[in-house]
């Protein structure tokens, strides 16, 4: 389309060309010849640059200007007997049409494309558009303000600021884009595609590599046919589809649907409506607000109802081999069906103040349904929970921060009542050794044995809150609660977390609490979320599963343990 140039078209100026062909010998490389071609078009603004060539990278610049000036270099291998009619046979053409600047290369055959090494240096006004094509070569551009078309058959595409919509093609490298006021349209066979933020439409496709972008305020549309997907906002919606890798979803204002073949699917937070598939992996959810269809063949699904309390609209989430953990806050109201379709080994457990009325149905191995049902607080949305093969846990989210806070707070009031009567036994201590000086060593003495008797009593105080605290834990997890410096001591590996993409992306840091049980034989066997970031929570989750320990011993014989650890995430 660009080669065919009408013959009516404006006087075309063509500006002065400067040829120089010279060997250069640079160290450790082939002998080079090399040529430039180089010169200057007016031209007005909010026009377009057009460069269409057989070979070579493409770099453009930008400038304020009434000029496009162009600085071509071809360079080939000065060992070959045809080296300087090789590079002065490479054609350029320059052009002044109404649409703006043609830049047209063009290679004298084409088996001289793999002989040699073109590079277009172009310089226009930041208001241009552009539209770029190249077969063989990298296109980069600064900030621009206009539109920007660009394919290339096997290069990269790196560009900044982009002012109208854009529409990028490359049949096997990498597209990075800095922002887009318009549409995005990005297309790559098997590259990366990272974006920043596209105030339109999105639609970035890869045939393997990753796609991220930060913001789209448009409808999303990202695939890949292996990577790993990653969108921190959008506000009208997103579709995601991937074959293999991971996809993380920041806050979503519109509609979700995410499939993916075998990686997790993980959401920060939930508004419209939404559709997960996940043929293998785990489902995270966190604010949870809208209605919500969520399915996976093995992996768990684990979702955080919205802390405000409501549910806007009903929900399904449907396990094949794996559990259903929901945290609810307590004042949701909310009409809870569960079901295990295979009972065996497997069952529906739920905090006290859940109420649920279950049923069984079948008694043959493997044929057992569990049903249950709750409506807490008076019923309302319907959350529709199942799976075939694992078990499903209805916890309340803010259990276990109410039971820290009230060992915080008991400690607190012990140590405040610790101070004061130490400050007391220190004030009559004074008042005695003022009121007689010549009793004054008696006087010391008996002061020297209150606070002797003071430090025994908190000691005591201190031993009993300890003793409280002890039994709170035991009653509450079912174990023998343990000191986190000393079990940490009996350690026997060390796996770290890995730092989810989307939380460094949205620079989330912070320390994940745990509560975890160890078994017998010095395994993880549970892990409860004390507090920290839902979305460093699975992380650590996930590492601290892989801790081994020595095993405990009480009277001589191992038995299973609780206690707290901490896992710090740092950006630096």
């Amino acid at each position: 389309m660009l080669l065919c140039v009408p013959a009516a078209a404006q006087e075309i100026r063509r500006a002065p060309q400067s040829r120089t062909a010279v060997a250069v010998a640079p160290a450790q490389r082939l002998p080079r010849l090399s040529a430039e071609k180089k010169g200057d078009l007016q031209t007005r603004n909010a026009l377009r640059l057009h460069v269409v060539t057989d070979v070579g990278n493409v770099r453009v610049l930008t400038r304020n200007s009434g000029h496009v000036s162009y600085l071509v270099r071809i360079e080939t291998d000065a060992s070959q007997p045809d080296a300087r009619r090789l590079v002065e046979r490479f054609e350029l053409v320059p052009r002044e049409d109404a649409d703006g600047v043609v830049l047209i290369g063009r290679v004298p055959s084409t088996e001289a494309r793999d002989r040699l090494w073109v590079s277009f240096e172009v310089n226009v006004p930041r208001n241009y558009s552009l539209d770029v094509r190249t077969e063989a070569g990298n296109v980069s551009s600064e900030d621009i303000e206009g539109q920007v078309i660009v394919y290339t058959r096997g290069g990269d595409i790196s560009l900044g600021h982009i002012g109208g919509s854009s529409k990028l093609d490359t049949q096997g490298g990498h597209i990075r884009v800095q922002d887009v006021n318009g549409s995005l349209v990005a297309t790559t066979v098997g590259g990366h595609i990272i974006a920043g933020q596209v105030q339109g439409n999105a639609t970035l496709r890869s045939g393997g590599g990753h796609v991220r972008v930060d913001y789209v305020g448009g409808k999303a549309q990202l695939e890949s046919g292996g990577g790993s997907i990653s969108i921190l906002k959008t506000t009208a919606g997103v579709t995601a589809v991937t074959a293999g890798g991971r996809i993380d979803v920041g806050e979503a204002y519109g509609a979700i649907r995410a499939r993916t073949g075998g990686g997790p699917i993980r959401v920060a937070r939930v508004v419209g409506p939404t559709q997960f598939e996940a043929s293998g992996g785990s489902i995270y959810l966190t604010r949870v607000e809208g209605p919500v269809r969520a399915s996976t063949t093995s992996g768990t699904i684990t979702a955080w109802i919205t802390p405000e309390g409501k549910l806007q609209g009903g929900s399904q989430l449907i396990c094949g081999q794996g559990d259903i953990v929901v945290y609810l806050p307590k004042e949701l109201a909310v009409t809870i069906q569960a079901t295990i379709d295979s009972a065996l080994n497997h069952t529906i457990l739920a905090d006290p103040g859940v109420p649920l009325k279950i049923s069984t149905e079948g008694d043959a191995p493997g044929q057992r349904t569990i049903r249950a049902e709750s409506n807490l607080n008076g019923g309302g949305q319907i959350l529709q929970l199942k799976t075939k093969a694992g078990n499903i846990r209805l916890r309340f989210s803010d259990a276990f921060q109410a039971l820290n806070q009230q060992l915080y707070m008991a400690q607190l009031d012990a140590t405040r009542r610790r101070i004061e009567k130490q400050q007391q036994i220190q004030m009559e201590t004074q008042a005695r050794i003022l009121q007689d000086e010549v009793e004054r060593a008696r006087k010391l003495a008996e002061a020297q044995k209150y606070y002797a008797q003071g430090r025994a009593e908190t000691e005591r105080s201190r031993g009993f809150l300890e003793e409280l605290q002890s039994r709170l834990r035991e009653a509450w997890y079912g174990q023998v609660r343990v000191d986190s410096k000393d079990q940490d001591a009996k350690r026997l590996n060390n796996v770290l977390p890995l730092y989810p993409e989307a939380a460094k992306r949205a620079g989330i840091q912070g320390t994940v609490q745990l509560v975890i049980t160890i078994g017998k034989d010095g395994k993880v066997t549970n892990t409860r979320l004390l507090s920290g970031h839902p979305m460093l929570a699975e992380a650590a989750i996930d590492a601290v599963r892989q801790w081994r320990y020595s095993p405990t011993l009480s009277k001589g014989k191992p038995v299973a343990v609780v206690t707290l650890v901490a896992i710090e995430f740092r950006l630096d």
